[in-house]
């Protein structure tokens, strides 16, 4: 139940910003992490307590990273920083669950797609070149690390995880292309098309 408010609030959020109802907008959007803080927060059977907390910290931070990024006046610095402390948290509860040595190989994709992305973003990015390369490492980690787990554990829960860590990557890729290489027509539905999703099933793996 939970999940298809989740749905319903996320498509009312891109609906409301496609239009240009931004008044709409700061309802639908903060609420849909609302509701997936409180989703993940109630889990009956969570991974672990730690993990639980920890995803709840990084929705949370998304929240106020949504915020920021979600005035018509945009606090670019601001909400990077608050994403780039959910997927801190995303790292840790994810890492939690790894008990033997980490494999090296599923990493070697994700760093070909991060040095793809940074040779596109890095020379743009003007004063936001080390922010930006300190968040594709943490994502990028974030995504490898949701793989191991997944490759560790099993399970649909572990499924979801490394499923909305894709989705995170390419939410974000989109964003950062859309900004700092070339403006694209559809870039916020694809954003907020993959965001939500991403999120979503993240929530449900705990």
């Amino acid at each position: 139940m939970l999940s298809s408010v989740v749905v319903l609030l996320a498509a009312l959020s891109i609906w409301s910003d496609r239009r240009g109802r931004w008044t709409l907008v700061y309802v639908f959007r903060p609420l849909s992490l609302l509701v997936l803080i409180f989703l993940a927060g109630v889990a009956a059977t969570p991974e672990t307590a730690f993990y639980k907390y920890e995803i709840v910290a990084g929705l949370a931070f998304s929240l106020l990273g949504d915020i920021f990024m979600m005035l018509r006046q945009k606090k670019f610095t601001a909400g990077l920083a608050s994403f780039l402390a959910a997927q801190l948290f995303y790292v840790a509860a994810f890492w939690s669950g790894i008990h033997r040595p980490l494999l090296f190989w599923p990493l070697l994709p994700l760093i070909f797609y991060a040095l793809l992305i940074g040779f596109k973003l890095i020379p743009r990015s003007g004063r936001m070149k080390i922010p930006v390369l300190i968040y594709v490492s943490a994502i990028i980690a974030m995504a490898w690390l949701a793989g191991e787990r997944y490759l560790q554990l099993q399970g649909g829960k572990a499924f979801f995880a490394l499923a909305g860590a894709i989705l995170f990557v390419v939410s974000d890729s989109v964003l950062a292309y859309n900004r700092f290489v070339r403006p694209l027509r559809w870039a916020q539905v694809l954003i907020l098309g993959t965001y939500f999703p991403a999120q979503l099933l993240i929530a449900l793996s705990v």
